[in-house]
C-alpha cells in the first residue's frame, strides 16, 4: 500500500513474493524451535500455539498465496489503480488463515474466520459493474454474517457451560463428562457454523453461486487457500477442544459426510458452467476432508494435509489454464475448453494432468491423497463411508473427463489462447508438485507423523 503511493506499482508483485518467500524461511527454520507465541514478553499460548500442525499448513497457505498473487499480477492488468488493493485484501486473508491454523482459543477462531471472511465479501463483489460479482458479493455476505451469528452464539454457549475459551479448559471439561444441554447447543452451533463456511452439505447453497459469480482469480482463492484453513481449523477445534465429545459429533459428520459425497458429485454431473462445476467438486472434496476431521483417533492429520496439499497444488493449476481460457473466448462454460488440445497441445496436456489428479487418478498427488484418506477413515471403522466415498469417487471421474474429452474431441473455437508467462510458471509449479508428490509422498506424510 506504500508502494501504491509512491507509483511503484510494478514492484507490487516482486515485493510481496520475495516477502512470501522470506516468511516462508522463517516458519521453515521454526520447525525444531517451536518458540511459545509472546507479546511484549507476555507469554500468549492460551491464544495462539505454533506446533508442526500449524507450521505445515502455514507453509502450504503462504505458497498457495504467491501462486495466486503470481496470476493476479496478469488477471488485474486492465484495473492496475486497484491492484495494491486487490494484493492487499489477498495478504490480509493470509493472516486470517494462518490466526486459523494456530488458534488455541475460541475467540481467536472467530477473529481468524472473519478476518478471512470480510476480506472474501470484498473480493466476491469486487467486479462493481458486473451483476453477477454484485449478486455474488451479497449472498456471500448475507449468508456468512448468518453463519457468523451461529458461531459467536455457540462460542458463547460453550463459555458459558465451561467458564473458558481457551481450547485446552474446555477439553479438560469435555473428558470430566456430565457435560451440560449448554455445551451440547453451543458444541453443535458451532459445528453449523464451520459446516457452512466449507460448504458441506445442507449448509452449501451458497457456494455455486458465488463461486460462479466471482471473479476466476477470487473463485480460485476460495477454492484452494480458504477451504484448506477451514478444513485446518475443523480439525483444530475437534481435537484439541471437542476431542472428548466424539460421541456426540461423529454421527451429526458421519450424515454431513454422506450428504456432501453424493450431492456434490451427482450435481456436478449436469453442470454446464465451469466454475460451477468445480464448486459441486470442491463441496465433495469437502466431503473427502470431512473424512479425515472424522478419523482423529487414527491420528489423522497427516493424511489430511496431504490431501489438502494434493488438492489445493492441483486446483492451483486447473485456475492457470482455466483464467486465460476464459478471458480469451469470453465464456466461463465447459464449452470454452473445447479443441484446447488442437490448438494448443501442451496447454490442454498440462490441465489434463491437473485434472487427472484432482479426480484422483494414478500415478499423480490425488490418488495418493485419496487412499491415505480412505486408509485413515478404513482403521477407523468407517467402513460405509468409505465404501461409498469409493463409489463417489468414480462417479466423479466422468465431470471431470468431460473436460478432457472437449479439449480433444471437439472442434476449436476461434480464439487462440495464449497465456501470459506467469500462468505458465505457476501451471508448471503446480504440475512438477503434482507428479512428484504422487511418487515420493513421505516427503509430506512424515511432517506430522
Amino acid at each position: 500500500m506504500v508502494m501504491e503511493i509512491f507509483n511503484l506499482r510494478k514492484l507490487l508483485v516482486p515485493v510481496l513474493i520475495a516477502g512470501l518467500c522470506a516468511v516462508f524461511y522463517v516458519n521453515y527454520t521454526g520447525w525444531e524451535l517451536l518458540a511459545p507465541v509472546s507479546v511484549g514478553g507476555i507469554n500468549m499460548d492460551h491464544m495462539m500455539q505454533v506446533d508442526h500442525f500449524s507450521m505445515a499448513f502455514s507453509a502450504l497457505s503462504i505458497f498457495l498465496t504467491a501462486m495466486i498473487i503470481l496470476m493476479g499480477s496478469d488477471f488485474y492488468r486492465n484495473e492496475q489503480h486497484h491492484l495494491s488493493d486487490y494484493l492487499s485484501i489477498i495478504v490480509f486473508i493470509l493472516c486470517g488463515t494462518l490466526v486459523l491454523f494456530s488458534f488455541n482459543n475460541l475467540a481467536m477462531l472467530f477473529l481468524g474466520i472473519e478476518i478471512v471472511s470480510i476480506s472474501l465479501y470484498i473480493m466476491a463483489g469486487s467486479k462493481r459493474f458486473d451483476l453477477r460479482s454484485n449478486e455474488a458479493g451479497f449472498k456471500y455476505f448475507l449468508m456468512g454474517a448468518f453463519a457468523s451469528g451461529f458461531l459467536l452464539f455457540g462460542i458463547a454457549l460453550v463459555y458459558g457451560s465451561t467458564g473458558s475459551f481457551e481450547l485446552a479448559k474446555i477439553s479438560t471439561y469435555v473428558e470430566d463428562g456430565n457435560l451440560s444441554p449448554l455445551f451440547y447447543a453451543g458444541c453443535l452451533l458451532i459445528i453449523i457454523a464451520l459446516l457452512f463456511k466449507v460448504a458441506a452439505v445442507p449448509f452449501h447453497f451458497w457456494s455455486p453461486d458465488v463461486y460462479e459469480g466471482s471473479p476466476a482469480l477470487v473463485t480460485a482463492l476460495m477454492s484452494t487457500l480458504v477451504k484448506v484453513s477451514l478444513f485446518a481449523a475443523f480439525y483444530r477445534l475437534l481435537e484439541n477442544g471437542f476431542f472428548g465429545a466424539y460421541a456426540f459429533t461423529t454421527p451429526i459428520l458421519m450424515w454431513v459426510t454422506a450428504a456432501t459425497l453424493i450431492l456434490g458429485n451427482l450435481t456436478a454431473l449436469f453442470q454446464e458452467n465451469f466454475k460451477r462445476m468445480l464448486a459441486y467438486s470442491g463441496i465433495s472434496h469437502a466431503g473427502y476432508m470431512l473424512m479425515g476431521v472424522m478419523s482423529m483417533p487414527a491420528q489423522s492429520e497427516s493424511a489430511l494435509f496431504f490431501y489438502a496439499s494434493a488438492y489445493a497444488i492441483a486446483s492451483i493449476g486447473v485456475f492457470a489454464v482455466a483464467i486465460p481460457v476464459f478471458l480469451a473466448q469470453r465464456n466461463e462454460g465447459v464449452n470454452a475448453f473445447n479443441g484446447l488440445g488442437k490448438r494448443n497441445p501442451l496447454l490442454a496436456a498440462l490441465l489434463t494432468i491437473c485434472m487427472l489428479s484432482v479426480a484422483g487418478i494414478p500415478p499423480f498427488a490425488g490418488f495418493l491423497a485419496k487412499y491415505y484418506i480412505f486408509s485413515q477413515a478404513f482403521q477407523s471403522e468407517m467402513f460405509g463411508i468409505t465404501l461409498l466415498a469409493v463409489i463417489t469417487s468414480i462417479i466423479a471421474v466422468y465431470y471431470y473427463f468431460r473436460v478432457i474429452v472437449a479439449m480433444y474431441t471437439k472442434e476449436p473455437n476461434d480464439t487462440e489462447v495464449k497465456p501470459a508467462p506467469v500462468y505458465w510458471i505457476v501451471l508448471w509449479i503446480c504440475v512438477a508438485l503434482s507428479i512428484v508428490l504422487g511418487i515420493f509422498p513421505d516427503s509430506l506424510m512424515q511432517l506430522l507423523s
